[in-house]
């Protein structure tokens, strides 16, 4: 069972301040984690919070989203459908590296917290999640006593995909000196091999980048190569702007593996000395170099023209658009005020460029998971886009729909009609070696599904529907009709099994609840999309029957299957099993397990696991969250208070839904605690792996757990409805939403809600279960009937 302890920041080291991420002073104990808190990227791009220097570092870290090597997987025994090709993002060459050198002494931060004549004299490094920017200020003194100041400022544009930016400020305070940067380009061995954690990177003995292309001239440099197995061909470029009044010289020089731009100044005290370095990187599986080179160059060359007060510009004004449209304001609670924008600022860099890709697990803050893509998009981070950024939604489910015809190859290769998404991927092909917690889960493709009907309800985007999304329902739908049947053991109810659900501690299982009422979903929107489309679409309709060879027989099939799904119930503790042998197991021992041995998947064998009741993340609970009007309020807390003891906490995704469901049913502490667990995880490192990359989807999570858990929205078949219950301490809480391109403001403090139309004609929703409707400029404001008595509420069902 998760242990909900009060979680604190070392203040004196990250004071709180509510749009910055603040260390106050140099700490390496952190490095890791701190390269990943500090980490900046676009959706594309990402760089990890690296000293500009190159060193100290936990993991020098550069990723372009969808650049990857392939490997064959290595299996000791095979068997048929298993995967066969693993993948992992590529740490790609690092440009951000700028050394500095005074008196030819090189500026040293130690890997350890050493005397203050050793360590630098003031150190500051702030995350601007109000710009966008990450900034570090630095007053250095040399081993010949000479003080100078280094200030930095770096970003990841926001607004053109391909374009980062470092600027580097030197002055020297009390002398003269000699001073040397050596700006460089770096193509390292490639990632960091691990073989005792599957949540990490798979390293590579092996060389990766395969040399294409390197020169320098005047202050440009280009390195080409194209990856040894994946065949992606990447450009890796820098140029730079100079802006002092000190002499200088430069020279340049490459080889296949680095770039050097070597500035020497005649440095003068108080005079400051700027070095702005653009960098860019472009990427094809079909591009040859010359047309990557020739992209390169046009995107330095625009950069070089515009300056560097243009890009810092339009990334100003792209975050005050993002605050504007997704801030989330809390009145009374500082720290989670901060962590909740930095949880929105985290999923801002994890997806407004993606574009054409899918959102890695950790985003592109480190190289956990292998940076692949899973189910966390559709389900934590979806619905955030889709109710502030609805066109990055758009372009994630397109993504899904680019892969749809590797997802009907799978299907077939695990004997089945129809498409199988893929658990983890980055190409679209499968890439779990392991099938009993990876193919199994076949839910992951009613959860695209799922975020495709919320997507098209929340904006009205039917193009979007006939045009791509009807063709993945009709793929799915035949899925999940020819990998059921009709029982006459459970009268004659139609089954799934052989399946994994959500939780992962409990595999290849009959009738898992969660996975029949999302294939239930499944279906029935594709009935609904279909029988739409022949009915008022016929010229769309005939493209969809031509394109998949649909038969109108299918979906009575589709019809018929959903109708009659099996949703396993126990009469006797009137609660949801999560499959048809749950209850059988024996309970875990949680008494006698000791702490170290959490997470258990990393000390015990799948198969110990599997035989008991124990769970790694929220499985019945969740469909609760998604499929609520299928569950009884009575039930709602009775299979909450059954299944939250025997939930480990061992998975990320669990806290946040814990949150909602505990706030919808009358827990208020515990809603409270499991979102800050959630909010928090990374930035106190709950898990000790936040060195690997940010938890994205627990920040997708956390915003959940506001929404739709302290607001009370509910959004089932795309009817808003609130019932809003803040936390005690908390004075007011405001967001904003858009459904349906209209504009709204929610507020709410202990007394009342006010719901505001900011932009559009009319919206209705539903308040307490009355309906209101918004007009332009017309706020409702009703009165909120919380009762201040809060009570505890014993734990059921196991001890």
């Amino acid at each position: 069972m998760i242990t909900l302890k009060p979680l604190k920041l070392p203040n004196h080291i990250y004071p709180i301040d509510e749009w910055k991420i603040i260390e106050a002073r140099y700490y390496p104990r952190a490095l890791g984690q701190s390269e990943t808190i500090f980490a900046v990227g676009n959706g594309y791009m990402g760089m990890r919070g690296n000293f500009d220097e190159g060193v100290p570092a936990f993991q020098p870290g550069t990723f372009i989203n969808g650049v990857y090597e392939s490997w064959p997987i290595q299996y000791g025994e095979e068997a048929y459908g298993f995967a066969k090709v693993g993948q992992t993002m590529l740490n790609v060459p690092d440009c951000k590296i700028i050394k500095l050198f005074v008196d030819d002494d090189p500026l040293y931060l130690p890997t350890e917290e050493l005397s203050p004549t050793i360590s630098p004299i003031k150190f500051v490094r702030v995350l601007d999640m109000k710009s966008g920017t990450l900034r570090r200020e630095i007053v250095w003194e040399t081993p010949s006593g000479k003080k100078l100041k280094i200030e930095s400022r770096r970003l990841v544009s926001l607004k053109y995909r391909h374009l980062a930016a470092i600027t580097y400020k030197l002055t020297l305070l009390n002398d003269d000196a000699p001073i040397v940067l050596s700006s460089e380009v770096k193509c390292y061995q490639n990632n960091f091999e691990n073989n005792s954690d599957p949540r990490q990177a798979k390293g590579f003995k092996d060389r990766v980048f395969i040399p294409m292309m390197n020169k320098s001239e005047n202050m440009r440099i280009m390195l080409s190569h194209r990856t040894k197995n994946s065949g992606i061909g990447i450009t890796s470029a820098v140029d730079h702007i100079i802006s002092t009044d000190c002499d200088y010289s430069y020279k340049s020089s490459s080889s296949e593996f680095t770039g050097q731009i070597l500035f020497s100044f005649d440095g003068k005290k108080d005079q400051s000395i700027e070095v702005v370095k653009f960098i860019t990187y472009h990427t094809s599986r079909t591009a040859q170099e010359p047309e990557l080179t020739s992209r390169a160059s046009r995107t330095l060359d625009r950069a070089v023209k515009n300056e560097v007060d243009e890009l810092f510009s339009s990334q100003q004004k792209f975050m005050d658009e993002f605050w504007r449209r997704s801030d989330i304001q809390i009145d009374g609670d500082p720290i989670v005020q901060q962590n909740i924008r930095w949880a929105l600022f985290q999923m801002l860099q994890a997806t407004s460029r993606a574009d054409r890709a899918g959102i890695p697990v950790k985003g592109l803050t480190g190289l956990g998971y292998e940076g692949h893509y899973f189910w966390d998009a559709e389900i934590y981070v979806l619905p955030f886009l889709i109710y502030t950024f609805p066109r990055i939604a758009r372009n994630q489910l397109k993504f899904r729909y680019s892969i749809l015809g590797k997802a009907i190859k799978r299907a077939k290769e695990v004997n089945q009609k129809g498409a199988l998404f893929p658990w983890r991927t980055i190409n679209g092909e499968e890439a779990s070696a392991y099938y009993a917690a990876g193919t199994a889960q076949y839910h992951i493709n009613a959860d695209i599904m799922y975020a495709l009907k919320k997507y098209v309800n929340a904006t009205g985007d039917k193009q979007f529907l006939n045009e791509f999304g009807a063709e993945m329902l009709v793929e799915t739908a035949r899925l999940w009709c020819d990998l059921g049947f009709y029982s006459q053991k459970d009268d004659n109810k139609f089954c799934i099994h052989g399946v994994t659900g959500p939780d992962e501690y409990t595999a290849i299982v009959n009738n898992n609840t969660f996975t029949n009422l999302m294939a239930r979903e499944n279906l029935l929107y594709a009935v609904k999309t279909v029988e739409n489309l022949m009915q008022n679409q016929p010229i769309s309709y005939a493209a969809l029957e031509h394109e998949t060879k649909l038969d109108v027989s299918e979906i009575n099939e589709w019809k018929k299957s959903a109708e009659n799904m099996k949703i396993p119930f126990d009469k006797k503790l009137k609660i949801h099993p999560q499959d048809d042998n749950f209850l059988y197991r024996k309970v875990w021992d949680f008494k006698n397990t000791p702490k170290g041995n959490y997470p258990l998947l990393l000390n015990y064998h799948p198969l110990v696991i599997y035989r008991h009741q124990v769970i790694k993340q929220a499985d019945i609970v969740l469909a609760m969250f998604l499929i609520p009007d299928d569950f009884t309020v009575e039930q709602k807390k009775l299979n909450f208070d059954y299944y939250e003891p025997l939930t480990t906490g061992d998975s990320s995704l669990s806290a946040c839904i814990q949150s909602i469901i505990a706030s919808e049913i009358g827990f208020p502490e515990k809603a409270y605690d499991y979102f800050k667990h959630a909010l928090l995880i990374d930035r106190v490192d709950v898990g000790g792996n936040v060195k690997d990359g940010a938890h994205i989807a627990s920040m997708g999570g956390a915003w959940m757990s506001v929404i739709y858990g302290f607001a009370g929205m509910k959004d089932y078949n795309g009817k808003l409805r609130f019932n809003p219950k803040i936390p005690e301490h908390w004075n007011r809480l405001r967001f904003r939403l858009t459904m349906n391109n209209q504009f709204f403001e929610i507020d709410i403090n202990q007394e009342t809600v006010t719901y505001k139309l900011l932009e559009g004609s009319s919206l209705v929703i539903e308040h307490l279960g009355k309906e209101i409707k918004l007009k332009l400029d017309n706020p409702v404001r009703l009165s909120l009937k919380i009762s201040k008595k809060r009570t505890k509420k014993k734990v059921r069902g196991v001890s």
